[in-house]
This record gives C-alpha cells, structure tokens and sequence, in this order.
C-alpha cells in the first residue's frame, strides 16, 4: 500500500476540487514548496493514487437532458454470456457507470440519454436483445441531489 502522510492528502483534496492548479498555487494551497509539492504529486501520479486529470461536462448543456438508472437482472451466470454482456456494458459510451451487485439484481447501471426515445432504444436494441438479460428496470432520474466523485481524503 502507498505511504500517504498529510501533506500528500492535502494534495490530493485540493486537485479534486481543482485538477488544473499550478504548482506554485498547489504548494501554496497545502503549505509546501513548490519543489517538494512538485515531487509528492509526481509520486502520488506515478503510484497510482492519482488516476488522472479530466474535465468536468455539464450533461445537459452537452445534450444529455436524461438520466436513468437500470437495474439488470440475468438470466443465467454462465461465464461465457456474462463475459459478452460486461463488454457490451463496457463499449456503450451511453453508460456511465456500472456496478454488479449483490441482492435481487445482478447489476445497476447508470445511463445518460438525450431524451426518453434514446433511452428505449437503449433498452430495447442493445439491453434487451443480449442472451444474458432476463429483465430491466428502469427508473429516470427526476434530480440529482448529490453527484460527485471525489473521495473524501482531507486528513489533519
């Protein structure tokens, strides 16, 4: 597991809410010189505790006015038909998130769509049709309340 000490989380916190700050505000920020935050934020990068840098979209000023959220169920757990349907999951750039969970369902899946017509066609030309889906539910999103992916690191 990765040492990270304070200093390294303060970095961390700071590059969630602002992924393109100089080094030099970055250092500012958490208290450091610019060289040593420079050489922590290389290393958090090179460890993998940073994954990235991207840019937030505004979904519905980018077309995408519908989310949804499907539940899946499977017919069957053969390994071959779950192995296709994760990699039609995984090619649909409609679907933002997946996750294969434990219960009634086999999965839930995070959609965004321009429109209601773009998401039937979702669910009955790529969902419905796979071999592996026994049924779909689909609830659509009225407000989303909280929405982020940041990770809650700030440690003293």
């Amino acid at each position: 597991m990765t040492q990270v000490d304070r200093f390294d989380w303060k970095i961390v916190a700071e590059l969630q809410k602002d992924g393109k700050l100089s080094n030099y505000d970055l250092a500012e920020k958490v208290g450091l010189s610019a060289s040593q935050c420079s050489r922590r934020r290389s290393r958090l990068e090179a460890e993998g505790v940073i994954e990235g840098y991207h840019a937030r979209i505004n979904r519905e000023k980018a077309g995408f006015g519908l989310t949804s959220l499907i539940a899946i169920t499977l017919a069957a757990h053969r390994e071959e038909p779950v192995r296709q349907f994760n990699e039609l999951l995984e090619r649909l750039p409609n679907i933002l998130e997946v996750y294969q969970i434990t219960g009634d369902m086999d999965y839930y899946v995070k959609v965004i769509t321009p429109d209601l017509h773009a998401l039937t066609d979702l669910i009955n030309s790529e969902l419905m049709p796979h071999e592996a889906v026994q049924n779909v539910k689909t609830a659509i999103v009225l407000k989303s309340l909280k929405e982020t992916r940041a990770l809650p690191v700030q440690r003293n």
